[in-house]
């Protein structure tokens, strides 16, 4: 199977006709033209200061809430080797991203998968867990257009959530690359925008609406906290990337990022829509909910279908998927994740139909 002829559903990324590189390219001049000394030095640790400075502005806090990181990955990261320790209770989604279950499962933590609905995370399911006797030292929320399963949290339950933190103590790690990639209805606020009682940790990145090559991601909370991360970071690396969080900056108040996140929003909103209505027409048996923005659609199948059976048999024709056993603790056999932002429109409806084929050929 050549790359011409493989459909790929299974990289969360922006295929290269929705990312501006002449954009980025004026973008990198004016940033060695604007600051040759700081895009060449090593910096600081809190990241590159004009963009630190953008950043607050964007979220309404002070500069010194803000640290910007090589991805937001490691945003993830420097936050989890700073709060939690091996047996520490950790909430997270159910289904949630496999890397930051690959993450805290590999420093120790007790995790506890929360069901996701329509609406987000399944608050009642949680205040029952913490009613149980279990304390978390954190929990990891995807609140917009989750990845993997495409759900947004309502506005109703981002207030809930912000009120089981503070009765309950603990930090709610709001994980939100996605918020701006949105097709359809009204953004919600932020739950650090919400929050009176400093219990929301938020990271987010410029992967999805730059593009992912710029590896600039990054932390927003208290000063303390980002103070006590800064020095860990210091001694990790002294410094981020600087040529690469400048190119960001410029990218940035130069006002193109709007135009960048207008033309993936618009790109992407057209394949989700597609997507969804090859798979009613060749998948009328696959069950979904089409999400309002984002990079991924959740797909689950009657119980007859097994995805460690269907993913490799999809790969035959031509087809990449990730299996939604790679989302949960346990389960997510009769599941699927689908990115759609890499397909372009005039190649989704043929890989909804091999998959379709390869489901038929798993079921008899």
């Amino acid at each position: 199977m050549t790359a011409e002829q493989l459909i790929s559903f299974a990289r969360g990324a922006p295929s290269l006709d929705i990312v501006d590189v002449e954009g980025l390219k004026a973008a990198a001049v004016r940033a060695f033209d604007a600051d040759p000394a700081g895009v060449t030095a090593y910096g600081t640790s809190v990241g590159y200061r004009p963009l630190r400075k953008w950043i607050a502005e964007k979220h309404g806090v002070q500069a010194d809430q803000v640290l910007v990181t090589n991805g937001s990955l490691q945003a993830d990261a420097f936050l989890f080797e700073h709060l939690v320790r091996p047996g520490d209770a950790v909430v997270v989604e159910r289904p949630t991203y496999d890397r930051t279950l690959l993450n805290l499962q590999r420093m120790g933590s007790e995790l506890h998968g929360i069901s996701v609905q329509p609406d987000g995370l399944d608050t009642a399911e949680l205040r029952k867990l913490l009613e149980s006797g279990v304390r978390p030292r954190l929990a990891h929320v995807i609140p917009n257009y989750q990845n993997p399963a495409g759900m947004t949290l309502s506005l109703e339950k981002r207030r809930e959530l912000l009120d089981l933190a503070a009765e309950y103590e603990f930090i709610i790690f709001e994980d939100d690359p996605y918020a701006d990639i949105r097709f359809r209805g009204e953004a919600l606020p932020s739950m650090l925008s919400l929050d009176t009682r400093n219990v929301v940790v938020h990271a987010s990145s410029f992967t999805k609406t730059v593009c992912p090559g710029v590896r600039v991601g990054y932390l927003v909370g208290s000063a303390d906290l980002i103070a006590d991360i800064a020095k860990n970071a210091t001694s990790l690396y002294i410094s981020p990337g600087m040529v690469s969080q400048a190119i960001v900056h410029q990218f940035c108040v130069s006002g193109d990022i709007d135009r960048s996140i207008e033309t993936v929003r618009a790109a992407l909103g057209e394949r989700a829509r597609v997507l969804a209505e090859s798979l009613r027409r060749h998948l009328p048996q696959a069950r979904f909910v089409e999400p309002d923005g984002g990079y991924f659609l959740w797909v689950e199948f009657p119980e007859d279908v097994l995805v460690d059976r269907l993913a490799p048999a999809a790969a035959e024709r031509g087809v990449a998927v990730v299996k939604g056993s790679d989302f949960v603790l346990d389960g997510g056999r009769h599941a699927l994740r689908l990115a759609f932002s890499a397909v372009t429109v005039d190649r989704i409806d043929e890989g909804v139909r091999r998959l379709a084929e390869a489901v038929e050929a798993v079921r008899s």
